[in-house]
């Protein structure tokens, strides 16, 4: 026993006086202080950075009935890119292995055979040479590659991680993009924003992105995906399952001087839960989801690709209002998720179509209690698990012929637990 009863009580009672400042009737009353007088639109040095597409509005639909729904898309298509995350070995490599998977309701198991594989390699030692071909294998299901990613003081596990993980989602999208006729969705945002913060993150890797060909090949290869998309007017949406922007609440702060919520998300769980007090007592009504119109969003990574001026070596075809990221917010709160949907501009800007895109969403979340089916038969086929994780593990030491660079915590807790 580590924690004895009596710690256990003392820790309780500081809890207890933290919960007494926190008045959750106070932030529910600023949340719809926000909602009503900050978002139509929410400026930031005098620019729009979230703006409402169409009336701005909260809405409920009983979680049973849309569960019942026809579906709005005949077929959808999911994408997803799972990795074993990033690797350190004894002589230098940093290592992380990703490979993509696209998914079809219904079914299609010739499409869900396939693969895209990237191992992206780290190393400091200048004279390693690591970069590869695309090759093929599995009688031409597995496409793969072997990536020598940028060399950095700092950052490299992001650096690896990063480029592995969306060179693989976004190539398998590009080889796949063909079969999709209805709709895709992504298991995530519909840019690479891991990518797209190294401009604010860290002047070193400011300069990569500006500088070096392999981030922003990847950043224009989903540029060019919207185009094809969008060339083809088959919409494109992404399903965000753990949302973790800070653009209103960051801004509010900056405004106001306070902000009680963690991330944007947590802001719109609060406004859209429903409830109602019995017996003096606060309880959550899990009869419907809620949900928000569609916005524009134009802060942060969100802008990146549709300003005028944009990033340094991406090319567009498209005017910039076609890439704006647009989004809305769903509330399930049987689970008191949060998600949000995304989609370009260039689908939502019609209204018929962004209410069909959101009412498809909000059926898959009421019918499956979490992301809708075609985001979560992509998951499983693009998760890397445990075991195989370790099996990999041990396989790349013994191809590089080095251990990983295990330290105290792996041998106290247990080394790569996700």
């Amino acid at each position: 026993m580590t924690l004895d009863p009596v710690h256990f009580k003392a820790i309780s009672r500081l809890a207890r006086g933290v919960s007494r400042t926190v008045d959750e009737a106070e932030h529910r009353a600023f949340a719809e202080t926000v909602w009503n007088e900050y978002l139509d639109p929410l400026y930031d040095d005098g620019e729009p950075v979230v703006e409402p597409l169409g009336e701005q509005a909260r809405r409920r639909i009983d979680a049973t009935e849309v569960a019942l729904e026809a579906d709005r898309f005949e077929t959808r298509h999911g994408l997803d890119s799972g990795t074993i995350n990033p690797t350190t070995f004894k002589n230098g490599l940093v290592v992380d292995v990703a490979q993509a998977a696209m998914s079809r309701v219904p079914s299609d198991l010739e499409l869900h055979r396939g693969r895209t594989n990237v191992v992206a390699v780290h190393s400091n030692d200048v004279t390693v040479g690591l970069d590869g071909d695309w090759t093929m294998d599995d009688e031409g299901y597995v496409r793969q590659r072997l990536l020598h990613v940028p060399a950095t003081d700092r950052s490299m596990t992001a650096v690896v991680h990063e480029l592995a993980l969306y060179l693989s989602e976004v190539t398998h999208a590009t080889d796949n993009a063909e079969v999709v006729e209805d709709l895709l969705v992504m298991d995530g945002p519909i840019y690479p924003k891991g990518l797209l913060t190294w401009d604010r993150r860290d002047p070193e890797l400011a300069d990569l992105l500006a500088e070096d060909e392999r981030p922003q090949g990847v950043i224009q290869a989903y540029v060019d995906l919207v185009e094809n998309f969008v060339r083809r007017e088959v919409p494109m949406v992404g399903f965000v399952k753990n949302p973790a922007s800070r653009l209103v609440t960051r801004t509010v702060r900056d405004k106001e001087g306070n902000s009680p919520w963690l991330n944007d998300a947590a802001f719109f769980s609060q406004l859209l839960e429903r409830a109602e007090v019995v017996d003096g007592e606060r309880e959550r009504e899990t009869d419907a989801l809620t949900y928000t119109n569609w916005f524009v969003s134009r802060g942060g990574t969100d802008g990146a690709l549709a300003s005028p001026d944009t990033l340094p070596g991406i090319e567009r075809r498209l005017d910039h209002w076609n890439y704006e990221v647009t989004f809305a917010m769903v509330y399930d709160p049987r689970t008191d998720t949060v998600y949000r949907v995304e989609a370009p501009r260039h689908f939502t800007e019609d209204a018929d179509l962004r209410e069909d895109l959101l009412r498809q969403v909000l059926k898959g979340v009421a019918a499956e209690r979490g992301p809708p089916e075609a985001v979560g038969k992509a998951d499983s086929l693009a998760k890397i698990g445990a075991r195989e994780t370790t099996a990999l593990r041990e396989a790349l030491e013994t191809a590089f012929d080095s251990e990983i660079d295990a330290d105290y915590n792996d041998d106290r807790w247990g080394a790569f637990v996700d």
